[in-house]
């Protein structure tokens, strides 16, 4: 009987285990989480701040997810060593698991920046997990002046989240423009002026250099008081673990298209790997919820003997706020086509007779035949993209592009 064991509790956890039950029904699995919660939807975080959720409607399976998949939880541990040579994985209370084959599904950890003064902030906090929420909601019982720095995803929907509970919330970040990672300046303009509407200040082009008390200097040399801090710099993904055990790793483990890394038997999936992305052939961190999940699918078939490939998977973000839906993927390379309004944009990008990327802030409707076209690197000359510009319609393909992309369904 084989022994599978996952290092990581996440939403790739998930897809591995599974990907492994899909091919092998009797394994025993071992999911070794360092989080003391069942699996939960992360992006949910800002949304139970903010009143929209609960703690009941938090997690991404069901109650009895893991008895039905015939998995063991050890809720608390974390991997210290994996030993290819012996089969083994050691966790950090000293206990040694044997394996034949492992996926590392570590996710990232936030990067806390080395900014002077920051032992001095009685109330600093990071905005990744459930328990950074809780800790959150504690902090802000009562109405807070609250600092946040970084204007990338995750700081965004921090300040959407504490918006109801805080006093004031007010945004930080080198960058000239906010989720400087996703969007051009001239698409994040309309972004940032919604959230202003909304309540939220922004310091752009500024940053804390050092704090004193509750007290931030920011480069500019305006100083900010305040009561609650968030640091939302950005992430870094879990790779010591695998590049310990030989893996190769460069910003994330390194991956083939079944999830295997450089050592035999040992697999990775979701944000601590680093994959081809589909729309531009280069290697990337593709750290967002669906990718997570097939790849870790896609390892646990593979873990489990069969043969599972992902080569389509591609950067992409479907976020709201306050309101305002805004839908990004793939690569802005090439020409641009554009469509503009006040408060909306639609940015197509093409090249080599691809549709290579888009941004859609306002109408995301129907965004999901775009998103085909880019993973499925359906050749434009093929569809009606003059249509297509203007409204996603399946009307646009022909009947042999939808039997292809859709497998005969409009």
């Amino acid at each position: 009987m084989n022994d599978y064991i996952i290092i990581g509790n996440g939403v790739a956890a998930v897809g591995c285990i599974e990907g492994i039950r899909s091919a092998d029904t009797s394994g025993s699995i071992t999911v070794i989480s360092k989080e003391p919660h069942p699996v939960y939807c992360r992006p949910l975080i800002s949304y139970y701040l903010e009143g929209k959720t609960d703690l009941a409607r938090i997690p991404y399976r069901d109650g009895d997810f893991y008895e039905k998949n015939g998995c063991r939880v050890l809720y608390g541990k974390s991997a210290a060593k994996i030993d290819p040579a012996n089969r083994t994985v050691t966790l950090d209370d000293g206990s040694v698991l044997p394996y034949s084959s492992v996926c590392l599904a570590a996710g990232s950890a936030p990067f806390v920046p080395p900014i002077r003064g920051l032992d001095t902030v009685p109330d600093a906090f990071t905005f990744m997990t459930l328990d950074d929420a809780l800790a959150l909601e504690q902090a802000t019982q009562t109405p807070k002046r609250v600092l946040i720095v970084g204007a990338g995803l995750i700081g965004l929907k921090c300040a959407e989240g504490l918006h109801g509970r805080a006093a004031s919330v007010t945004v930080c970040d080198l960058a000239d423009h906010v989720l400087p990672s996703i969007l051009d300046a001239d698409s994040a303009s309309v972004l940032q002026s919604h959230l202003e509407q909304n309540g939220i200040r922004f310091m752009l082009s500024d940053t804390a250099e050092r704090f004193d008390g509750r007290t931030a200097h920011m480069r500019s040399g305006v100083t900010v008081g305040f009561d609650v801090l968030v640091l939302a710099v950005g992430v870094r993904a879990n790779t010591a673990l695998a590049k310990a055990c030989g893996c190769d790793t460069n910003r994330g483990v390194l991956v083939g298209c079944g999830m295997e890394t450089t050592v035999p038997d040992v697999y990775a999936a979701g944000d601590c790997t680093e994959g081809t992305d589909a729309s531009c052939g280069q290697k990337r961190v593709l750290a967002i919820l669906p990718n997570a999940y097939m790849q870790g699918r896609t390892a646990g078939v593979n873990m489990a003997g069969g043969t599972a490939v992902l080569d389509n998977a591609i950067p992409m973000n479907a976020i709201g706020f306050f309101g305002l839906h805004t839908m990004t993927a793939g690569t802005y390379a090439g020409e641009v086509y554009e469509e503009k309004t006040e408060t909306s944009r639609k940015k197509l990008y093409t090249q080599d007779d691809l549709l290579k990327g888009f941004i859609l802030i306002g109408d995301t409707t129907r965004a999901g035949l775009y998103t085909s076209l880019i993973r499925n690197r359906t050749p434009l000359s093929e569809i009606d993209f003059e249509q297509m510009k203007k409204i996603a319609t399946s009307a646009s393909f022909s009947s042999k592009t939808r039997t292809k992309i859709f497998g005969g369904v409009v």
